[in-house]
């Protein structure tokens, strides 16, 4: 029996990176996992990259999930309502984790310019696109899990506090859904659901390995432009970390915290896909980058 073997999760936001790591991570665990996004075969969007929500369906399924694959633009409130709709005819109202990895940010920001000289435009639609959508999505998952008086959600950020992350639009962005998470813990606490931030470290994204011209095989290589690519993490991490949550039945215990990849594994024991376990908090530390 597969620990999320009969569980539903809908994980918003899963076309690459994090998102369908922890979606293919769910699946292994046996969960029915319904992806979302704006790129599918045939019509993708503005971020310009190849990967697809059907692609992460389908590595949902091979991995011994059933992987649903279902088109939304999560900054469009019909077509979020009009999808979970579909989810609790298709599921009989189940819905037990809500992952809201929603982003579509890395083209929108300028690191080393300051506020004032980025394009408001730019700063403005990260906003729209990294915080309104993971409001308007909860707003519309929240009541099935309400219903059952049970469920998770979990707000993928960037960080474990609200120190400033080196580019103000992109702090606002990734500070706002940590507290997203603190302020709906309090809300559904008498309701028996449970909400949390959670952040990878050093994430080795299909993006950062294009930016630095490796592959998952050859990623080491990576560390001769940048000496804490050592220290990164494959987007399966993150996805074990959201398994190990999701398989816990004390969870609700977690609620209204912000976690991270490093801090679980030292939790639950997993590791990374080549068996490893990067502990960014550790190395943070020691390289002295928050004093």
């Amino acid at each position: 029996m597969k620990p999320l073997q009969g569980k539903v999760a809908v994980v918003a936001g899963g076309t690459r990176g994090a998102g369908r790591g922890i979606a293919v991570s769910l699946g292994e665990a046996g969960a029915t996992v319904y992806v979302t996004g704006r790129t599918v075969r045939g019509q993708h969007s503005d971020m310009a990259r190849q990967e697809t929500i059907e692609e992460t369906a389908e590595l949902v399924t091979a991995s011994g999930g059933n992987g649903i694959a279902v088109r939304v633009d999560h900054t469009q409130e019909q077509e979020v309502k009009a999808f979970f709709e579909r989810v609790k005819v298709e599921q009989n109202g189940q819905l037990d984790l809500l992952v809201n990895d929603i982003w579509g940010g890395d083209p929108l920001t300028h690191w080393g310019t300051p506020f004032w000289e980025q394009p408001l435009a730019d700063g403005l639609l990260m906003q729209e696109r990294a915080i309104r959508t993971h409001m308007i999505t909860s707003h519309y998952a929240v009541p099935l899990m309400v219903a059952q008086k049970k469920g998770l959600i979990i707000e993928i950020t960037d960080g474990i506090d609200y120190r400033y992350r080196g580019n103000l639009y992109y702090s606002l962005a990734k500070i706002s859904t940590i507290h997203l998470a603190v302020s709906m813990a309090e809300d559904l606490r008498p309701h028996g659901v449970t909400a949390l931030a959670l952040t990878p470290g050093f994430l080795r994204s299909e993006a950062m390995l294009d930016q630095f011209g490796v592959t998952e095989e050859t990623w080491r290589e990576a560390s001769k432009q940048d000496k804490h690519f050592l220290m990164s993490e494959t987007p399966t991490y993150i996805g074990r970390a959201v398994v190990a949550l999701a398989s816990d039945p004390a969870v609700a215990e977690k609620t209204g915290k912000t976690l991270s990849t490093w801090g679980l594994s030292d939790e639950y024991s997993f590791t990374d896909r080549d068996g490893s376990r990067p502990h960014w908090g550790n190395y943070a530390e020691e390289q002295g980058f928050y004093r």
